[in-house]
């Protein structure tokens, strides 16, 4: 048996949870990474004894478009799976209901599902530090009961009941596009990175504004540190967020 990740995680966070849970299992790990556009996602295949874990992170209460887009391209081959939404310590809302149903549409078996924290990939103040060593600890131990569940009932798999509102509530767009300042160099690691494609390739100082998912992989990836979201825009949407983010969110474990 082995475990397969398949990932989407501009900056990080969501992948140091799914880390965390496949770690806990002691098993071969092979990694898809979604963020990646050249990918060809219809040629995946699984083995019958593989167990997948499929992880995103939650913008604005929903699963990116595009990694909804790639999951969908992928034949899940009734191999049974463990969603996971990361946030950032706000509200994941309806991110894992609509995993649950994209996974299954692509033909995986959903047996377990995890909403786990992560610090904020625009707002580092909140959830910053996260997963911290009290989140290693508690993920580990969804991840032993999950693979418990794996061993213990490979006939059938029983349904989790996950959380969330069909239909999903109203995506939002993309807000916050980075833009590039004077330190930048032209390396050109921000537009090769770039999940959407967003960034011309001649011209790094241009971003369309109509593809950017506002994932902040472009300014997590630049080596001069010169990659820029608007600091105004981004103090309003913290002061906005501030109440519901005060309180330390815990993760949670559908079984």
């Amino acid at each position: 048996m082995k475990a397969i990740q398949i990932i989407f995680s501009p900056t990080g966070g969501t992948g140091k949870v799914a880390d965390i849970i496949t770690n806990a299992w002691g098993m071969p790990v092979n990694k898809i990474d979604l963020s990646d556009a050249e990918t060809d996602y219809s040629t995946l295949s699984f083995e019958k004894d593989d167990v997948a874990i499929i992880a995103v992170p939650s913008y604005g209460g929903r699963v990116p478009d595009l990694a909804t887009q790639r999951i969908s391209n992928i034949h899940g081959n009734q191999t049974p799976c463990v969603i996971v939404c990361v946030y950032g310590n706000r509200a994941y809302e309806d991110t894992l209901i609509e995993l649950n149903d994209v996974a299954e549409k692509s033909g995986f078996k959903v047996i377990a599902a995890i909403a786990a924290i992560a610090e904020h990939s625009i707002m580092h103040q909140y959830a910053a530090g996260r997963p911290d060593e009290k989140d290693n600890s508690e993920l580990s131990c969804f991840a032993k009961k999950i693979l418990e569940k794996i061993h213990s009932d490979s006939t059938g798999y029983s349904t989790p009941q996950i959380p969330g509102n069909r239909p999903y509530k109203k995506a939002g767009g993309a807000g916050l596009v980075p833009k590039a300042n004077n330190d930048c160099t032209g390396c050109g690691l921000c537009a090769e990175q770039c999940p959407a494609q967003a960034i011309n390739k001649e011209n790094l100082k241009v971003t369309d504004s109509k593809k950017c998912i506002s994932c902040m992989r472009c300014v997590v990836q630049c080596p001069q540190s010169a990659r820029k979201v608007n600091g105004a825009m981004v103090s309003v949407a913290a002061l906005a967020m501030k109440k519901a983010c005060s309180v330390r969110k815990e993760n949670e474990l559908y079984i």
